[in-house]
């Protein structure tokens, strides 16, 4: 049964111009995509997307990456496609993710990671919801 996941291609990976190399490398993994668009976060929409962690240290800094530039969300679909993206972009801090994963290939450190993905089935549909209407998704 098919299933469906978030990801945001984050500004670090989009300037950088990876955003189709990661893109293909999801559709090789087997994910079809479903909606994608190219945004622009504001900082209240990073803040809003980001809520959960804003009493962790980090958050300031994330909604400053998030908002620095241009991102891709994109709802993605497949099989397991929540557990399978979060194996497909490997460990939050790049340097300590498996080879071939992209945050391997395309992240540089814990922050500028190259991707977000949906941590869960609940956190995906609230976070697909959060960029994307029902009718956006094909």
């Amino acid at each position: 049964m098919s299933q469906r996941t978030l990801t945001i291609l984050k500004p670090d990976s989009v300037a950088a111009g990876k955003a189709g190399a990661i893109l293909a490398h999801l559709e090789r993994e087997g994910f079809r995509i479903a909606g994608v668009k190219k945004i622009r976060l504001a900082p209240e929409q990073a803040r809003a997307f980001y809520a959960v962690h804003r009493e962790r240290s980090f958050f300031g800094g994330l909604v400053r990456f998030m908002t620095e530039g241009p991102v891709i969300v994109a709802a993605l679909e497949r099989a397991d496609a929540v557990p399978h993206l979060r194996t497909t972009m490997g460990a939050t801090d790049s340097q300590k993710a498996e080879a071939g994963t992209v945050r391997n290939l395309y992240g540089t450190d814990i922050e500028r990671n190259a991707i977000h993905g949906s941590d869960s089935p609940e956190n995906a549909a609230k976070e697909i919801a959060f960029f994307f209407a029902e009718a956006e998704l094909i």
